[in-house]
C-alpha cells in the first residue's frame, strides 16, 4: 500500500495517524518515498534510531 501526501500542516490526531502508519509500514530508508509526508519519514527515523541499539547489543552477543 502506497500512501502519499501533500506537504501540509496536520492536526494533532492526524499526526498520531501517520507516526501509526509509518511504525505498522517501516522500510528501510532505501525503500521510502520521497512523496511521503515529512511527519512519516521522521518517524520511520526514529524508528531507525531505535533499531540501532538493539542492533549493536546483537552483534555485542554475536
Amino acid at each position: 500500500m502506497t500512501i502519499k501526501f501533500a506537504p501540509a500542516e496536520v492536526d494533532l490526531i492526524e499526526e498520531l495517524r501517520l507516526r501509526r502508519w509509518a511504525r505498522e509500514n517501516y522500510v528501510p530508508p532505501t525503500r521510502r518515498d520521497a512523496a511521503w509526508h515529512p511527519v512519516v519519514h521522521d518517524e520511520m527515523g526514529r524508528k531507525d534510531l531505535d533499531a540501532a541499539p538493539e542492533a549493536a547489543s546483537a552483534a555485542l552477543a554475536g
